[in-house]
């Protein structure tokens, strides 16, 4: 999913947080960038994935929960306090056994009920700064950034055009110009890589992406802007339509390792 999102905050083994807000700026493109982060998955895993797309974390949660397995739930903005209330009070993330013990006892057993309760019922339920996350979050309100991991695993760059672009020559140009520059990223860190990955997207923010890897890691611009071009003509090849954004990258980074040559003289 990095490869389609630059922003992902990983919680688990199979479940993290994308920010599409980076590249999709309108709610509506967010839902294309979903289905388009769904496709690729499948492609590059066979596995199906589950998403909610919502403007906070604990929406996009339980929303990710609603259509297992390989399902999309979409929650506009507005409706997130009615998206919620009917699920059950267990589900709302922050709630443990204790809180849901404490609340059921209230007669409080949906998440609707817990975001219309009073101030002083909620303090005298769940006293104290808990109880008003866990209430706000009810309501849809969860103002948690995304976490995302510092650790850097690949580099990449991308270039989304004003207009839509067919000529493959400029194509070929801007891949091996990002090629240069994470050529001499990769240098300055002493890094190579051993996956090259070209990035395409299409103007119904449908995304392709395709990768070749190598026996062994490098850094040099020429040998990845020439893996770069050929994957991008691979891509239009399967599907021949102008581009709205390519980008090229490389994964798989280790350290570079200098090799010592020992020369025999006659």
């Amino acid at each position: 999913m990095r490869e389609v999102v630059p922003t992902v905050e990983q919680t688990g083994i199979d479940e993290g947080y994308l920010d599409l807000g980076e590249i999709a700026p309108a709610f509506d493109d967010a839902r294309a960038l979903a289905e388009a982060v769904r496709a690729v998955v499948r492609a590059r895993t066979r596995l199906s994935c589950s998403l909610g797309v919502a403007t906070s974390k604990v929406v996009a949660k339980i929303a990710s929960d609603r259509r297992k397995p390989g399902g999309l739930t979409v929650v506009r903005p507005g409706v997130e306090a009615r998206f919620l209330a009917p699920f059950p009070i267990r589900i709302l993330p922050g709630v443990g056994p204790r809180a849901e013990e404490r609340l059921t006892a209230a007669g409080v057993e949906t998440i609707g009920a817990l975001a219309a309760m009073p101030d002083d019922e909620l303090r005298a339920t769940l006293p104290g700064k808990v109880g008003r996350e866990l209430r706000d979050r009810a309501r849809g309100i969860d103002p948690r950034p995304l976490e995302a991991s510092t650790e850097r695993i690949s580099v990449s760059q991308e270039e989304t055009f004003a207009r839509d672009v067919s000529d493959p020559e400029r194509l070929h140009d801007e891949l091996r110009r990002m090629a240069t520059e994470l050529s001499a990223f990769l240098r300055a860190r002493g890094q190579v890589g051993r996956t090259v990955t070209t990035k395409v997207r299409y103007p119904d923010f449908s995304i392709r992406t395709r990768s070749t890897s190598l026996a062994v890691g490098t850094d040099d611009a020429d040998r990845i802007g020439e893996l770069a071009c050929a994957l991008l003509d691979r891509a239009l090849r399967d599907r021949p339509a102008p581009l709205r954004l390519v980008g090229v990258g490389v994964s798989g980074l280790e350290e570079h390792v200098q090799l010592a040559l020992a020369g025999l003289y006659a």
